[in-house]
């Protein structure tokens, strides 16, 4: 077999693949010397193959002879992944998953977390069902919401694939299936939609206000509205300037506005939770007079 076909054909497997895939479509051991000398292939252990060009996260989950998993393969979709910042969750460390009966291969240097979950692994990346359950029993319940909704609200779960990942969770943890949404814009929606709803708020989420002529996050008790403001979208003083305006103009209509940023609802929740609190009870006197300024 000639390098180039070799090469195509490993291309067409992802990057990587098992020396006895190739050995099955006509490459003779010769062929496959050829090609490593010639710096067209690598050895990645015994058996295994890549492309240099693979992506090197494959390439290290196939040195443990599993694919990339958990929050390592839902970043790769782009989907959310809530980090907080605790070293002994390991949120950014690779996930691998070496399938019901694997083991570890390590690497070195390697830092590589493996989850045995039922099945038999490739190489590549989990399913994005599979990933979501192993966020879920690996990272816990809030990293495993923001995710869910990051993924359904990029259009990457269909409704058969939501009904999968909710058999697949710890029934303690189904009903966050039930209470998440395809509309949240961030995780941070996610975040405080989930922790307000643990002490029994419920919010209204992306409502229009006909006259700003615009959605706000969250609409609570039909007066207060709260905003979370994502440092991917809301840097620099042109950004801050429309948020002032907008809020000046929902405060024209009778509204108050509470606006979080993402270092306040990551690092400083209960700030967060005694400042909806309190402006909600002095609130209180004023709630229903607005519904006829929502449609």
């Amino acid at each position: 077999m000639y390098t180039a076909d070799l090469t195509d054909a490993i291309a067409l497997r992802g990057g990587v693949v098992r020396t006895s895939a190739l050995r099955g479509l006509g490459a003779t051991a010769s062929d496959i010397r050829r090609a490593h000398r010639a710096g067209e292939i690598m050895r990645l252990r015994e058996g295994v193959l890549a492309l240099p060009s693979a992506d090197p996260d494959v390439r290290d989950a196939a040195r443990h002879r599993g694919e990339v998993a958990c929050v390592s393969a839902l970043r790769r979709a782009g989907v959310w992944i809530f980090d907080p910042l605790n070293p002994t969750r390991a949120v950014h460390a690779l996930h691998v998953w070496v399938g019901g009966s694997g083991r570890r291969h390590r690497h070195g240097p390697c830092a590589c977390i493996t989850h045995n979950d039922a099945g038999t692994s490739g190489f590549g990346s989990t399913s994005i069902v599979l990933a979501l359950v192993q966020v879920a029993r690996c990272q816990g319940a809030e990293c495993f919401f923001a995710a869910f909704e990051s993924a359904w609200h990029r259009g990457l779960l269909t409704r058969r694939m939501r009904k999968e990942v909710r058999a697949g969770l710890p029934a303690s943890m189904r009903y966050l299936v039930d209470l998440a949404r395809p509309d949240a814009d961030s995780g941070l929606e996610s975040l405080l939609r989930l922790r307000l709803h643990r002490i029994g708020i419920t919010l209204q989420t992306q409502v229009w206000i006909a006259e700003i002529a615009g959605r706000v996050d969250f609409l609570l008790d039909g007066i207060l509205i709260l905003e979370t403001d994502g440092r991917e979208n809301h840097d620099g003083p042109s950004r801050r300037h429309q948020d002032l305006l907008r809020d000046a103009r929902t405060a024209a209509l009778g509204f108050d506005t509470l606006r979080f940023d993402y270092a306040m609802v990551i690092h400083d929740w209960p700030v967060v939770e005694a400042a909806i609190l309190a402006r909600r009870r002095v609130l209180g006197s004023r709630l229903g007079r607005m519904a006829g300024v929502l449609r």
